[in-house]
Parts: structure tokens; C-alpha cells; sequence
């Protein structure tokens, strides 16, 4: 008869040790002290580095939005680039805590171990050519030759689009986009493929950007938003409410120069008391301070700031607002209510 109560002891204990040992990742990054964040290898505008090895861009934003709202230190960032391929297997393994730029789709939420927590970049697959090709629209695309990564969600994106709208072509091979880049330049193929927004930061760096077109035709749906890993709901909440802060900013007026004004005394809008926390207990919740959102807005700015400073129209990735306006201005963005 003892034995088996030795037994079940050992099993109640080792369960026991191993939820004590279990640990969040809010913890673990307030234990460390830092924040891993992954990002892509570099795009500029996105996620590059400058002379001094700084990271600046749209996700790096996103990054720093996130170390402010739990570290109370927006520099508290270590960026961690991954490639497009390996980004999700690197958040699956624990290598980064959370995976700032990857296209939410079926198979990469539904068939790994993660969770996208929500859109902060309607993004769409598109074409590029050179303005000398002389055409303004995938219709006049008939027999031109289009560099494209084998087997990959691209590849059949366009390989439909091409078939449906009945216009021929032929693909030329790459290994990664990387490769699309060179193939293309160097007069392997008449057209680059790839995100839209990719293709723009891309354009961006070529010294003559302006001989390159962008095709108005969005050949697929690319919606861009962080990942991080399942079975840790407290951390996915934090990353979904951080970037809610931002678009809940931008839409209330509140701004990296206002916010700390704005948050002195309540206001009389009381979702803008309850996103700086001047009304309620919306930080408690998240097991964080009251004043969480209010560090991300004066860190990083709103939705808005980080858009047209990194990527808008005035910078050289030279993106429109369009489907990433806020949705009173006709765009898609906005966020849950703060109630």
C-alpha cells in the first residue's frame, strides 16, 4: 500500500516543482532586464541599422513600444534578425520573446506553436519593374519573366493571379528575396515580386529608386502583426494591448508630445483617462503599472507618428496611409475600446 502512495507523492511533487519552475515571459524579461525582439534581417524603414549599429524603423518601434510598457525603458531592446523562413521556428524555440513582423495566414498561426495578437500593417503582394518596361498595370505583364522563390506561398500567389487573369510568364528561380534583389538588378528578370511593403523599402535603396515602378495590382492579402508563443496568455495580452495603445492614440489625439499632459489630470474623454490611467485599474491587469500605455506613447509616439516617420509618404519608403488609415478615415486600423 505504500508504494503507491510513494509514488503518487513523487508525481504530486514533481508536478508541483515544475509549475514552480515554469515562468512567464512578462518575468523572465523583467528578471533579464531586456527584451528580445525579432525582426526582419533588415528593410529600411522597417527594422535597419544606421552608422552607429543603432536599430530604428517601424518595428523596431514596435519593439521599444513593448520594453517601455514592461521595462519602463524603451531601450531596453535586444534585436534578434530572422530570416522570413526561420522567424517562427526561432519564436517557437524560445529564441526571441516576441516576433514583430510576420504575415498572419493560416499556416503559420493555425500549424505552429503561436499566437498573432493583431494587424499593425495591412501589407499585400505585389510587383515591381523597371519604368523603362513601359507599363503601368499587371495586364501588360504578357511573357515577361518574374524572379520568384519555388514552393513558397509567393510563388503560388502569383502562379493564381498570372492563371486567373490569363496572362503567361516566366518564372525565374531565387533562393530568398535577397536574391530576387540582385537577379532583378542585374537584368535576370524583368519583374521583382514580394510584399508590398518590402518592395518599397527595397526601391528605396537603389540608387536610382525612381526608374523603378510599383504595380497598382495587390496580387494577394499580407496582413502583418507580432506573434509570440501559445499557453501564455498574461504576455499575449500585453503585446496585443501595446499595439492597441498605439492606434487608440492616434485616433484620441494623444501624442508623444501631449501624453504627459494628458495624463496629469483626467480628461473629460474617459477612454483617454483609462488608456493613460488616470481612471481605473487597466495596468493591474496586465501586471503592469498603471501608467504602462502613457510610457509607450511618450517613447515611441502613437500609430500614426511611428507611420509617418518610418515609412510614410515624406520618408524614402514613401508608403500611403491607405488600408493602414485609421478606419474613421477610411482605413482599417483601429483598436478594441479601453473599457
Amino acid at each position: 500500500m505504500m508504494k503507491p502512495m510513494l509514488c503518487g507523492a513523487v508525481v504530486a511533487a514533481s508536478l508541483t516543482a515544475g509549475m514552480v519552475q515554469a515562468q512567464s515571459v512578462r518575468d523572465a524579461v523583467q528578471d533579464r532586464g531586456v527584451l528580445t525582439c525579432g525582426t526582419n534581417e533588415s528593410l529600411v524603414g522597417f527594422a535597419s541599422q544606421n552608422a552607429n549599429g543603432v536599430w530604428n524603423g517601424f518595428d523596431i518601434a514596435m519593439c521599444r513600444a513593448i520594453a517601455a510598457a514592461v521595462l519602463g525603458d524603451a531601450l531596453a531592446v535586444e534585436v534578434v534578425p530572422l530570416a522570413p523562413e526561420a522567424s517562427l521556428a526561432a519564436l517557437v524555440a524560445g529564441d526571441v520573446d516576441v516576433l514583430v513582423r510576420r504575415t498572419w495566414d493560416f499556416s503559420n498561426d493555425a500549424g505552429m506553436d503561436v499566437d498573432f495578437v493583431g494587424v499593425y500593417h495591412y501589407d499585400g503582394l505585389g510587383l515591381m519593374v523597371r519604368s523603362s518596361l513601359g507599363v503601368a498595370s499587371t495586364t501588360e505583364l504578357e511573357g515577361a519573366t518574374v524572379c520568384v522563390t519555388p514552393d513558397t506561398a509567393t510563388d503560388a500567389n502569383i502562379s493564381d493571379y498570372f492563371r486567373v487573369n490569363n496572362i503567361s510568364y516566366t518564372g525565374v528561380p531565387v533562393t530568398n528575396f535577397g536574391d530576387a534583389q540582385r537577379r532583378y538588378l542585374a537584368g535576370d528578370c524583368e519583374v521583382m515580386s514580394g510584399a508590398i511593403s518590402s518592395l518599397a523599402a527595397t526601391r528605396a535603396t537603389f540608387e536610382t529608386a525612381s526608374e523603378h515602378v510599383i504595380l497598382p495590382e495587390i496580387l494577394s492579402r499580407e496582413p502583418l502583426g507580432p506573434a509570440v508563443r501559445s499557453n501564455d496568455a498574461e504576455w499575449s495580452d500585453i503585446v496585443r494591448w501595446t499595439l492597441f495603445a498605439l492606434i487608440a492614440a492616434e485616433e484620441y489625439g494623444v501624442t508623444s508630445v501631449n501624453v504627459m499632459e494628458l495624463a496629469a489630470v483626467p480628461t473629460n474623454n474617459r477612454e483617454v483617462n483609462r488608456l493613460l490611467g488616470t481612471e481605473g485599474d487597466f495596468g493591474a491587469m496586465l501586471g503592469l503599472p498603471a501608467d504602462w500605455a502613457a510610457r509607450v506613447i511618450a517613447a515611441v509616439g502613437n500609430y500614426g507618428e511611428v507611420f509617418e516617420g518610418s515609412i510614410g509618404e515624406a520618408t524614402p519608403v514613401g508608403l500611403a496611409r491607405g488600408l493602414n488609415a485609421q478606419w474613421i478615415d477610411g482605413g482599417l486600423i483601429y483598436a478594441p475600446p479601453f473599457r
